[in-house]
């Protein structure tokens, strides 16, 4: 076949990072970014498989509740993420849900606890190859939401509210680099991000935001808190099981948001639609 280098694909057709091609995934994706946390996410499921493992870009496919999803790793920071959602977008994908680390910025925040994005403080610099910094980088509404009432559901202690992203896990968060190096725009970083009520900090929910608004896509982002910047605590298993029994309950509750509202013939989900179902379903009873 003819290899073309502004559409990058293998000999085999598939997609040049991730190795997938059209149709191998399902329109449901969560992304870690440790290819570990891939099978751990998988475990939870009814059914599972490995379809693809290239470059530290892992995917398994599945059903959960009988819902169809996948889980593909994205790596570390914005550059990577951007690879993996243009190349799952061009699979079939238009649901992308976070389920990473990250360390909280104010005190009241838990190590252990879920803290869902409601927006990124675009701090990154793969975004802003795509558009201008003033181009706002939010969450689906309804993604959102199913991570709230997944939450919910399961009983976990959750946060909801902006996230501070950026490439840089040392010297961008003020953590000083090698023999101390700290540039004065990132020193106390942390210290004012935390004062304009920014929850925390991590690295590709502005990416992922930020794409799939570009593209029409729907994004949310799922955070455990491993490490509290304010406290000075660290814990890097804390919240990870909950973290994955709540992305996973997301999806299966958007897709039965996503259904009610296609059987409705509707474009968007409103709270009346889910509130007349919620009626329907009384009448009728069990």
């Amino acid at each position: 076949m003819s290899m073309s280098a502004r559409e990058p694909l293998t000999k085999e057709g598939l997609l040049y990072h991730i190795h997938l091609k059209p149709g191998d995934v399902p329109r449901y994706i969560l992304l870690p970014g440790d290819p570990g946390r891939v099978p751990l996410i998988a475990r939870f499921w009814d059914e599972s498989r490995l379809v693809a493992e290239h470059r530290g870009f892992v995917t398994y496919v599945g059903r959960y509740r009988g819902v169809s999803l996948a889980a593909t790793s994205t790596g570390i920071g914005g550059p990577s993420t951007a690879i993996v959602l243009e190349e799952l977008l061009r699979a079939g994908a238009d649901t992308f849900i976070r389920v990473g680390t990250t360390g909280a910025l104010q005190n009241y925040i838990k190590l252990g606890d879920l803290i869902i994005s409601s927006a990124a403080v675009r701090l990154d610099g793969t975004s802003k190859i795509y558009v201008d910094p003033e181009y706002p980088a939010v969450a689906s509404y309804d993604v959102l939401l199913a991570l709230v009432e997944a939450a919910e559901t399961l009983g976990v202690r959750y946060h909801v509210g902006i996230t501070a992203s950026n490439d840089s896990f040392y010297v961008g968060q003020g953590r000083p680099g090698y023999r101390g190096y700290l540039p004065d725009r990132w020193r106390g970083i942390e210290r004012k991000l935390g004062e304009l009520n920014v929850l925390n900090f991590e690295m590709e929910a502005s990416t992922i935001f930020t794409l799939s608004s570009i593209y029409g896509a729907r994004a949310g982002t799922l955070c455990a808190a491993i490490a509290n910047r304010v406290t000075d605590e660290f814990d890097p298993g804390a919240g990870l099981v909950d973290l994955v029994r709540v992305a996973n309950e997301a999806v299966r509750i958007l897709y039965e948001w996503d259904s009610l509202r296609e059987s409705r013939k509707k474009k968007y989900l409103s709270m009346r639609l889910l509130l007349e179902a919620a009626r329907e379903s009384g009448e009728r009873g069990p």
